[in-house]
């Protein structure tokens, strides 16, 4: 019987699952610790391994000859050494459309919560001198404005459709959907240039690249009290560069659920700015994504080994020979 390792614990519907699945003469090891050294002695005799946050270098995949699918919980994968992965013929899977409602959510939060200044208010009522802050008039509506979304795939499509419940004017850019075809709408795209300027505010949802999409230079050519929304990945925007617009004002406020490095240092830039709303990457953390995700990583682990695999959720396809 095939064997299946399960590394970073999951919500107890999955949890339900893995019991579920040993009644049913599949041996499964379950580690609850995040870190590559706890899952690593085990590595050895799985043939199917579930992954949630923790690293998966070329070096582990060496020691694992009987493996066949790493399945990732969640759609991000910076952290697994896909090239080792599809050397060796080993398949990579993410989940599918699970979080993207919880992710559009907390870009939503965050829009309303850096342009209703949230932290501010909460520490005027916290602290009565500063109570005549209100009366300074920073709070800003964000109804009929102007909102860009970068990177237009599933969440960034729920965040449009709930923006419109407030009037606000979307557009969206997305290289990958010029080149392949733009999907039918009433979102049309635009240039990274053209929307950063027309916008009042952005929220980021594209994959990590090379470079930060949102460095100084792009920032510059916002409008004077943008606001930022970055629910997708740290390094897509410049977290020093950001810092430094916020505390000139040119950034009106901004919400940051991801960062460079996790967990942050306490001299990361954005933690001196009371103009940011930071969250511990918890976007796609919700209890009910949490419950999808987990069930979903391990039916595709499952799915790939017994040949019931939805074939699009393959990251790696090159590895996989039908």
């Amino acid at each position: 019987m095939p064997r299946l390792l399960v590394a970073g614990k999951l919500h107890p519907a999955g949890e339900a699952r893995i019991a579920a699945l040993r009644t049913e003469g599949i041996e499964v090891d379950y580690v609850e610790e995040i870190s590559e050294e706890s899952y690593l002695p085990l590595m050895a005799t799985a043939d199917a391994l579930v992954l949630r946050t923790q690293p998966l270098t070329a070096e582990t995949i060496a020691n694992a000859p009987r493996l066949k699918v790493v399945s990732r919980h969640g759609v991000g994968y910076d952290a697994v050494d896909v090239a080792a992965l599809t050397e060796r013929g080993i398949v990579l899977t993410i989940v599918g459309d699970v979080n993207s409602a919880s992710v559009a959510e907390q870009a939503m939060m965050f829009l309303l919560a850096a342009s209703k200044r949230v932290l501010r208010a909460d520490r005027a009522v916290r602290d009565p001198a500063l109570w005549g802050w209100r009366n300074r008039l920073e709070q800003q509506e964000i109804s009929g404005k102007n909102l860009l979304i970068v990177g237009y795939g599933r969440s960034g499509r729920k965040l449009a459709k709930m923006a419109a419940g407030f009037d606000m004017q979307v557009r969206a850019h997305d290289p990958y959907l010029e080149r392949v075809g733009w999907p039918d709408g009433p979102v049309r795209p635009s240039g990274l240039d053209e929307g950063l300027a027309w916008a009042d505010c952005i929220s980021v949802h594209i994959p990590k690249v090379e470079r930060p999409i949102l460095g100084a230079d792009e920032l510059a050519r916002c409008k004077p009290g943008v606001i930022i929304a970055n629910t997708a990945r740290g390094g897509v925007i410049d977290e020093a560069a950001l810092a430094d617009a916020l505390a000139s004002g040119h950034v009106g406020g901004a919400g940051v659920d991801v960062f460079e490095t996790e967990p942050p240092g306490a001299d990361m830039p954005l933690t001196g700015c009371d103009t940011a709303l930071l969250t511990p990457h918890v976007a796609g953390l919700t209890e009910e994504a949490s419950e999808r995700m987990a069930l979903a990583s391990i039916e595709n682990a499952i799915g790939f080994l017994d040949g019931t695999l939805d074939t699009s959720l393959i990251v790696n396809p090159e590895a996989f020979d039908g």
